[in-house]
């Protein structure tokens, strides 16, 4: 599938859709990080931005934090949400993602939230609706997750104070990681100074070195001295073969105490989720002083929230 990124701008170049970060500017970036502080900020926990509007989430892969949070944030945005059950929908019954779609926009639903196995998925759905829909990708395949990219530049930013003379390093499974490229998007719009991708040579991808990234085979050389520490969970379910057993992986690239020294000593270590407790990550550190783990489950709310606000009133 050709995947046209362009598809979520106006004429105006306004979002229209959320899909992907690769063409957003910077200002793109900043309106979504400013409305979510504006938000996060407010003592109140109820806004009516999409009050009389219906938001239809359809995950058709596994999710607790990103379809949690969207729901959280629709019902603080005053919107009415339905989670459609994939598992038992007429989906089963032979009905194409398309013909669901339509069946919803006719029950005037005004936004899908949309994770799929599929690359491209909810690009492909985002040109069959009608204008007056948007669209947002809470993760295809293992193309993108722009939702997820955002809070975690919100999360360093509030704890960095911005993006100027930062190291950040990324760690794991780069090659299946949707997260991981829309994270090196977000990093090089936003300027960061030195971005690292550390990992086994088999779990990177074939143009990392066009990335404009930084690669390292060792993990403590590739985290000395870093402002921030990115850890990815192995993407079994995406590979073909077993690249990696996981004893070996927790012997190179599991973030334990000990080797999180290399990093400077107020770096923050993030982490997607699900993690894998003594596989990427050690307990000591996913619950250490350092960690701004859960502090990146709490921001999904708000940056979801300035998300959903900003493409309803681009309508």
């Amino acid at each position: 599938m050709v995947i046209d990124n362009n598809i979520q701008f106006d004429k105006n170049n306004k979002l229209k859709h959320f899909l992907n970060i690769e063409n957003l500017t910077k200002r793109h970036i900043n309106d979504i990080l400013n409305l979510a502080d504006k938000f996060a900020s407010d003592k109140n926990k109820k806004f009516k931005n999409l009050e009389g509007k219906t938001v239809a989430s359809l995950f058709f892969e596994p999710s607790t934090r990103t379809k949690t949070t969207f729901e959280l944030a629709s019902k603080r945005l005053s919107a009415d949400f339905i989670n459609i059950d994939i598992a038992n929908s007429s989906t089963l019954k032979g009905e194409s993602i398309i013909d669901m779609i339509k069946t919803l926009e006719a029950m005037q639903c005004d936004m899908f939230v949309v994770r799929h196995a599929n690359s491209g998925t909810p690009h492909f759905i985002a040109k069959e609706v009608d204008q007056k829909i948007a669209v947002i990708n809470a993760g295809d395949g293992t193309y993108a997750h722009p939702s997820q990219a955002m809070l975690d530049m919100y999360t360093i930013k509030k704890y960095k104070g911005g993006f100027n003379n930062l190291k950040v390093s990324i760690v794991g499974d780069i090659l299946h990681s949707r997260v991981a490229k829309s994270l090196i998007c977000s990093l090089k719009i936003l300027c960061v100074d030195e971005i690292n991708i550390i990992g086994p040579e088999n779990l990177m991808p074939d143009n990392k070195d066009v990335l404009g990234v930084n690669y390292f085979f060792d993990l403590e050389e590739g985290i000395s001295n870093s402002d921030v520490i990115i850890m990815l969970r192995l993407q079994k379910e995406r590979m073909h073969d077993a690249l990696i057993s996981t004893n070996d992986y927790y012997k190179k690239y599991g973030l334990t105490s000990k080797k999180l020294l290399a990093a400077k000593k107020d770096v923050i270590v993030m982490h997607p989720g699900p993690i894998n407790r003594g596989i990427e990550i050690d307990s000591d550190v996913a619950d250490g002083s350092n960690s701004v783990i859960l502090d990146q489950v709490s921001s999904g709310i708000s940056i979801r929230m300035a998300i959903m606000s900003l493409l309803l009133e681009n309508k």
